[in-house]
């Protein structure tokens, strides 16, 4: 159920249109899932997955297929968006697709930023999972006394969990990251740049009420550090 709303979820991502494709029943088959699209939405939703079909659709439909591709290839599947005369929109070649080429495992010692979403098992080693935005880290991992101070923490506030993760790099250049061992987490502060800015122009002799933006000051200091992770 957990991989069929994997499925479901970038199905919807594919189609766009949120509040105007409903999911509407799963037929016969291996996964068949089966959208209704609101009339005024169906123009704009054809265009979308045309686009995706000849490679010049937006990013995060183009992102979609390429999740759903890369889901079908992993459960060593095949599959095709077919449209309401069971013709084909768009073919996923899956597992026909050659294996992308990849150089690792990579270990390297690092941080991760994001908020506690789930934390369970029955193992020594217990699974963690951390959210930072639209970003879903799986793959953490914790010992059982790491897991239980985690566990506290769960939906609350942003952490920086330290750690050693393995690391896989493919040929377009991009990383992934299949496993994170945490050894030690922090609580981040979440007080907004500027109220930090704020208190600091109120301390006499440090320079920051001679700033005119202060905000853009610690920016451009980043990035001539080179803003490293």
């Amino acid at each position: 159920m957990e991989r069929l709303g994997e499925y479901m979820m970038a199905f919807a991502k594919l189609l766009g249109e949120g509040e105007s494709v409903h999911f509407q029943r799963i037929v016969e088959g291996s996964a068949v899932l089966v959208a209704d699209i609101d009339p005024p939405a169906r123009p704009k939703v054809r265009e979308r997955v045309r686009g995706v079909r000849d490679g010049r659709g937006p990013k995060d439909a183009l992102k979609a297929f390429a999740e759903l591709d890369e889901m079908l290839r992993r459960d060593n599947a095949t599959g095709a968006l077919l449209d309401d005369a069971d013709v084909t929109v768009i073919p996923f070649p899956g597992r026909l697709r050659p294996e992308p080429l990849v150089f690792g495992p990579f270990r390297q010692d690092g941080t991760l930023d994001g908020q506690v979403i789930r934390v369970g098992g029955k193992d020594d080693t217990v699974p963690v999972h951390l959210q930072d935005g639209t970003v879903i880290y799986t793959g953490l991992n914790a010992t059982r006394d790491m897991a239980r101070r985690l566990g506290r923490l769960i939906y609350g506030p942003t952490i920086r969990v330290h750690g050693t993760g393995v690391w896989f790099r493919a040929g377009d250049g991009s990383w992934e990251l299949r496993s994170f061992k945490i050894t030690d987490f922090e609580e981040l502060d979440e007080t907004p740049l500027q109220d930090v800015v704020d208190s600091l122009r109120q301390v006499k002799g440090n320079g920051w009420q001679d700033v005119p933006d202060p905000v853009q000051a610690l920016l451009e200091e980043r990035r001539g550090n080179g803003d490293a992770h």
